[in-house]
């Protein structure tokens, strides 16, 4: 079950560079959100025409497929800054301290060297598909109604790149918190007492 991050916060401008990226990366969050609600409603528009009058949606699957970066993409920092991601905390989880940052510093910089060349590569996947000359700037279109799909493709190095800020600010993070002893604005791995606690606070304002 997703818990409430530990991310601790103090008056340094890293944390105050935390909060205001993480008020980009909520709205972004946001934007994939509501992506996965207008799937519903166009499924269930979809699904009724086609029962009612014998007329689905004309392109139901291209716009699917124009959403599908909304749903995959725009929360990834987020998740990042949140401690959500799927992660193998069986050493890890077993560090403290110093020798912690140290490992999650190097662990940081790996991912930030992928997602910058993740970046690279999607922002030239884009390039191809992109053109000002073409009929709504667009060299390749989807197979049913002909959507352009330069802009689904601009989504991954957008999404891309806002992690790459938040790795940045991680890396910096832990970087001090080498030198200092102290995390900020990353999460921190709870101990049990700390995550049931979390639970039951996540729960008590659900209900």
């Amino acid at each position: 079950m997703a818990t409430a991050s530990l991310v601790l916060s103090d008056d340094s401008a890293l944390s105050k560079l935390d909060h205001k990226l993480l008020r980009l990366e909520r709205g972004l969050a946001l934007v994939s959100g509501l992506a996965v609600f207008s799937l519903m409603l166009l499924a269930v528009f979809s699904v009724s025409g086609r029962n009612a009058m014998n007329a689905p949606l004309p392109g139901y699957v291209d716009w699917i497929e124009q959403a599908m970066p909304l749903i995959a993409f725009m929360g990834i920092s987020f998740v990042m800054r949140e401690g959500g991601h799927i992660r193998m905390d069986i050493v890890v989880g077993k560090l403290r301290g110093r020798t912690l940052y140290v490992v999650e510093l190097i662990t940081t910089l790996a991912v930030l060297l992928l997602m910058a060349l993740l970046v690279w590569g999607t922002w030239a996947h884009f390039q191809r598909s992109f053109d000002f000359a073409a009929p709504m700037w667009s060299r390749d279109s989807s197979m049913d109604i002909a959507l352009p799909l330069w802009p689904a493709k601009l989504l991954a190095p957008v999404a891309f790149s806002v992690l790459c800020l938040r790795l940045c600010l991680q890396v910096w993070a832990y970087g001090r918190a080498i030198k200092t002893g102290k995390a900020i604005a990353v999460p921190l791995i709870p101990d049990a007492a700390t995550q049931a606690r979390m639970e039951a606070d996540q729960l008590s304002e659900t209900e």
